[in-house]
């Protein structure tokens, strides 16, 4: 039995254009805990963000898409929240994830598709809590402004 955390459930949106992908890991996700917000349509993600009124930790995604790669997709998605982390997901080989300009630091989540229930916990943990090597600190606005 679990007990009710008082910390709200971090938010998810996955897109990939494989409906039983899509299905199956949505499902993998809520039943963690997870509020999962699916669809197959990159479109449709970057509506649901502007749109949307609380944030969203995750961007879970195909890297190969028909209508736009997984990489465009964060990067569009990084405009209008910043600070979303993302976690690509493939069926393709790591070197032809590379070709798609999506290039992963040491150490960053990857989900090798088809995945278990446990390896898409266990990556969509590991991408929530992943720092970048190349992130740089948060600086606020008032300590560059010397009027």
């Amino acid at each position: 039995m679990t007990t009710p955390s008082s910390k709200p459930a971090e938010t998810i949106l996955l897109v990939d254009d494989d409906r039983e992908v899509l299905s199956l890991a949505a499902d993998i996700l809520r039943a963690a805990g997870y509020v999962v917000l699916s669809t197959r349509d990159p479109h449709e993600a970057l509506r649901i963000a502007r749109t949307r009124a609380e944030p969203l930790h995750l961007l879970l995604t195909d890297i190969v898409m028909p209508l736009m790669s997984g990489r465009q997709l964060a990067e569009e998605l990084r405009g209008i929240q910043a600070d979303v982390k993302v976690l690509f997901m493939s069926a393709y080989s790591i070197e032809t994830v590379e070709d798609y300009l999506i290039l992963l630091a040491p150490g960053e989540p990857f989900v090798v598709k088809p995945f278990t229930m446990a390896e898409l916990k266990s990556k969509v943990r590991a991408a929530l809590v992943y720092r970048s090597p190349f992130s740089r600190p948060r600086v606020s606005r008032d300590e560059h402004d010397h009027d």
